[in-house]
C-alpha cells in the first residue's frame, strides 16, 4: 500500500515537472508580440506602392521607400490582441461552431460506437491506417488546399487512433502533416500555386510533373516518420500521450458501445455532410462561413436523428465549443503579431531587405535563398494566398535578374509557405488543431522538428534540381 502511494506521488511529481517544461502557447505568443514591438523601434519603417489587380492587392516592385517611423507603444501590445481577435474572427468562430457541431455528434455516442467497431475489425492491422489516411489528407491538401478543415478531422481521427493503441500525436500527425504535405506540394492547389503562378504570369498549374515527384517524396518521408513513431508507441504504451482523449478512449473501450441502427443513420448523415462540403467547395467556392453553417445545420439534423431533444442539443453544442475555446482564442493572439508588424510598417521593410540579400548570392544558391526568405516570411504571413500576393510581385521579376526561372521562384514560394505551417505558432489552424487534441505546442514542436528538417532537406534537393533543369512552364 505504501509503495503504491509513493508510486502515485512520484507519478504526480513527474507529471508536474513535464507540465512545467511545456510553455503555455499563450505565453509563447505574447513573448513574440513583445519582440515584434521592440523591432518596431529598431527596423526602419517602409512601404511599397500597391495596385489592385483581379481582386487582389499587389505590391509594385521597385517602389519601396522609407516612411516615418511608426513604433508601437507599450499599450498597443495589449490592444493588438483585441484587434487580432477581430481580424481572426472568421476562423475563431469557425472553430467554435465546428467544435459545437462535434459536441452534438459526440452526444449521440455514434462516434464512440464507430471507433469501437473499427478498433475490433482492425485488430493487429492498425498500422495500415497511417499510409491510407495520410494519402487521403495529402490528396485533399494538394487538390483543394485543405487547411481549416483539418480541425474537423483531428476531432474524428485522434480518438480513433487512441482506441487502436496509438496516441494523440499520431492522430494529429496523420491529419495535419498529411494535409500539409499535400498543401505545399500543391499539384493543383488554387490557394497557393494557382495564385502565385497567376502573379508570376505562368500558365495555371503548369510544371505539374516535378510537383508530382515532390508530393511522392514528401508523402513517403511523412508516412515513414509517423509510422516509426506509431510503432514505437504501440510497443511501449507507457510512452503514449493521450491529450484530451484519455477519458474518451476509456469510455470507447470499456463501455462496449454497440453500433446501433440510429448510430448508422447519424454517421450516414455525417458522411453526407462531407459530400455536400466537397461539392460546395469545388462548385461554389465555399469558404469557412459556408462550411461552418453547413456543420451547424447537419449538427441539428444529426441531433434529431440521434434522438436528442433541443435542450440537450444546445447543451452539447456548448460543451463542444468549450473544448476548442483555447485553440480559438489563440488564433487571435497569433493575429496580434501581424497587427504589430503592420502598425509598425515593418512588413514591407522585412520583405525589401530579405529580397535585397538575394542579389548577393551566387546563381546556384538564389533559389535556395528565395526559399529561406519565404520560409521566414511565412511566420508573418501564414496565409498562402496572402503571402503570394505580398511576395510574388517582387520575387518573379527578381528571379529574372538573378538567373532563376519564374517557375522555380514559385516552387521556392510554395515550399517556404508550406513547410513551416506545421511548426509556426502564427499558423492558427495548427494551434487550434493541437488544442482540439490537447497537445501542448512545445511538445508538438519537439516532436515535429526532426521531420521539419527532413522536409527542408527534400525542398533544397528539389530546388537544386529545378535550377539545374531550368524548370519552366511545362
Amino acid at each position: 500500500m505504501a509503495n503504491s502511494v509513493l508510486h502515485d506521488q512520484q507519478s504526480s511529481i513527474n507529471k508536474n515537472e513535464k507540465n512545467a517544461r511545456n510553455i503555455n502557447a499563450f505565453v509563447l505568443i505574447f513573448c513574440v508580440i513583445i519582440i515584434a514591438t521592440i523591432l518596431t523601434y529598431i527596423v526602419p519603417a517602409g512601404e511599397y506602392d500597391r495596385v489592385e489587380k483581379d481582386g487582389r492587392t499587389l505590391v509594385v516592385p521597385g517602389t519601396f521607400h522609407l516612411t516615418d517611423s511608426s513604433p508601437v507603444s507599450f499599450f498597443k501590445i495589449f490592444t493588438s490582441i483585441h484587434t487580432g481577435m477581430i481580424n481572426g474572427a472568421g476562423i475563431i468562430f469557425f472553430v467554435l461552431m465546428i467544435g459545437g457541431a462535434f459536441g452534438i455528434l459526440k452526444a449521440t455516442s455514434a462516434l464512440d460506437a464507430l471507433i469501437m467497431t473499427i478498433s475490433k475489425k482492425l485488430a493487429n492491422r492498425e498500422l495500415l491506417l497511417i499510409p491510407v489516411l495520410m494519402l487521403f489528407f495529402s490528396v485533399g491538401g494538394t487538390l483543394m488546399g485543405m487547411s481549416e478543415e483539418t480541425i474537423i478531422y483531428i476531432a474524428i481521427i485522434t480518438p480513433l487512433v487512441i482506441a487502436l493503441g496509438f496516441d494523440a500525436i499520431v492522430g494529429v500527425a496523420i491529419v495535419s502533416l498529411g494535409a500539409n504535405i499535400g498543401f505545399m506540394s500543391a499539384i493543383m492547389n488554387p490557394f497557393n500555386i494557382g495564385i502565385a503562378q497567376s502573379i508570376a504570369e505562368l500558365p495555371t498549374f503548369s510544371g505539374i510533373g516535378l510537383r508530382l515527384l515532390l508530393l511522392a517524396a514528401f508523402y513517403i518521408a511523412g508516412v515513414l516518420f509517423v509510422y516509426r513513431y506509431a510503432k514505437k508507441i504501440k510497443a511501449n504504451p507507457e510512452l503514449r500521450y493521450l491529450g484530451k482523449f484519455q477519458n474518451d478512449q476509456k469510455t470507447a473501450i470499456q463501455a462496449e458501445v454497440k453500433l446501433e441502427t440510429r448510430h448508422k443513420w447519424v454517421l450516414a448523415a455525417f458522411l453526407l455532410n462531407f459530400v455536400v462540403l466537397i461539392f460546395g467547395v469545388l462548385k461554389f467556392g465555399w469558404y469557412i462561413t459556408e462550411i461552418a453553417g453547413l456543420f451547424l445545420m447537419f449538427g441539428v439534423i444529426i441531433g434529431f436523428i440521434g434522438k436528442l431533444n433541443p435542450s440537450k442539443m444546445a447543451d452539447s453544442f456548448m460543451d463542444g465549443a468549450k473544448e476548442v475555446i483555447g485553440g480559438a482564442l489563440i488564433i487571435g493572439f497569433a493575429q496580434a503579431i501581424l497587427v504589430v508588424f503592420q502598425d509598425g510598417k515593418l512588413m514591407d521593410s522585412v520583405l525589401y531587405y530579405a529580397s535585397s540579400l538575394l542579389s548577393h548570392l551566387s546563381p546556384a544558391l538564389n533559389a535556395i535563398g528565395m526559399f529561406f526568405v519565404q520560409l521566414f516570411l511565412n511566420f508573418l504571413v501564414p496565409s498562402g494566398s496572402g503571402q503570394a500576393a505580398l511576395t510574388m510581385p517582387i520575387m518573379a521579376p527578381l528571379a529574372d535578374l538573378v538567373g532563376v526561372t519564374r517557375q522555380t521562384a514559385v516552387l521556392a514560394f510554395q515550399l517556404g509557405d508550406g513547410i513551416t505551417n506545421s511548426i509556426f505558432p502564427t499558423a492558427g489552424v495548427l494551434i487550434a488543431g493541437l488544442a482540439v487534441a490537447g497537445i501542448p505546442f512545445t511538445k508538438w514542436f519537439k516532436w515535429v522538428l526532426p521531420f521539419l528538417l527532413i522536409e527542408i532537406g527534400i525542398a533544397i534537393v528539389f530546388l537544386l534540381i529545378a535550377q539545374a533543369i531550368h524548370y519552366g512552364p511545362f
